[in-house]
């Protein structure tokens, strides 16, 4: 068993995920559950990775650099909640929030780089919504991540 449980993937002969994720993850039943909230490329001091300001005012936000650090501060929240303990090796579940669609193919692109291997990867729902509580924001993500 990995450190996020068991990954349970349909054979061959059944429809395979478009990325690197498992169809189901069991995890054991003495295992604690961290409750991640959602999560953006925010910084600390208030910007925001992958999105770049025009002096018209607009945004240029590229998808794969908010992922990537969606990604890290997620990691952050893990680690801080876990004392050091555990990353996001521990992430069991995962809901991604895009803006717009198109931009699938650059998250999973992330996605894929931190977990190579679908086996060891969490399970994962990813919808389109209408907006992110920022103009700045186009990918937003929230898990659950187990610590035995």
């Amino acid at each position: 068993m990995s450190s996020n449980g068991t990954g349970y993937l349909l054979p061959a002969t059944g429809a395979q995920g478009l990325a690197n994720y498992p169809h189901a993850r069991t995890i054991p039943s003495t295992a604690r559950t961290i409750f991640v909230s959602g999560t953006s490329s925010r910084r600390g001091d208030g910007t925001y990775e992958g999105c770049i300001t025009r002096d018209d005012g607009t945004h240029e936000l590229d998808c794969g650099a908010q992922t990537a650090a969606v990604l890290r501060n997620i990691e952050t929240i893990i680690r801080g909640a876990t004392d050091g303990k555990c990353g996001l090796e521990s992430v069991v579940d995962a809901t991604v929030f895009l803006t717009d669609m198109r931009d699938y193919a650059k998250m999973n692109a992330e996605w894929n780089n931190i977990w190579p291997d679908r086996t060891k990867a969490p399970a994962r729902t990813c919808i389109q919504v209408a907006a992110l509580p920022n103009e700045r924001l186009n990918v937003e993500i929230k898990c659950q991540a187990m610590v035995e």
